[in-house]
């Protein structure tokens, strides 16, 4: 599946779309600091095929989203670093599995937790003041996990967000 612009559809929505965002908002974010992001990623999560990123040659929807949610948390950890200093903080999560949304049900897979669940994850990190100042982290839920081992590799960092920087024209 394609974006308009002619790029893997997930890839877009998933990563680029938050890449452009927090580019387009960094000087007002850290006018306004303390500030935080938080990238709403998944545990599913498979390394960047950098030969192939929108993958043309050999699609699978679920390898698209496991690529795109992986790339929102190098971008998470890739903005701590590039953000320390100005008090505008970065993590990235996996809010809970398979909650009962529009595309879990429609999808007719089973719900696991509940929007609850996901909803106290993520304002956890957006708004809890015990988290102030936490930055360059993986959450599963509410607790701090591992992601992905390309997540903590500074050259793929560098490659994706140079990417990113080239199909955004950022």
């Amino acid at each position: 599946m394609e974006s308009a612009d002619g790029f893997e559809l997930r890839f877009a929505v998933n990563y680029l779309a938050g890449f452009v965002l927090a580019a387009l908002l960094r000087e007002r974010l850290a006018e306004s600091a303390p500030a935080r992001i938080v990238n709403v990623a998944s545990a599913g999560q498979m390394a960047i095929d950098f030969d192939d990123v929108m993958l043309e040659r050999s699609y699978d929807g679920t390898r698209a989203y496991c690529q795109s949610k992986l790339a929102q948390v190098m971008h998470a950890f890739d903005l701590a670093e590039q953000l320390a200093g100005d008090g505008v903080t970065a993590t990235a999560l996996h809010p809970a599995t398979y909650m009962p949304t529009k595309i879990v049900v429609g999808a007719g897979v089973r719900p696991v937790s509940t929007l609850r669940e996901g909803l106290d994850a993520t304002w956890r990190l957006v708004a809890d003041p015990a988290l102030a100042g936490v930055s360059g982290l993986y959450f599963n839920g509410t607790r701090e996990a591992r992601a992905d081992p390309q997540a903590y590799d500074p050259e793929a960092r560098r490659r994706l967000r140079e990417l990113a920087e080239r199909l955004a024209g950022t």
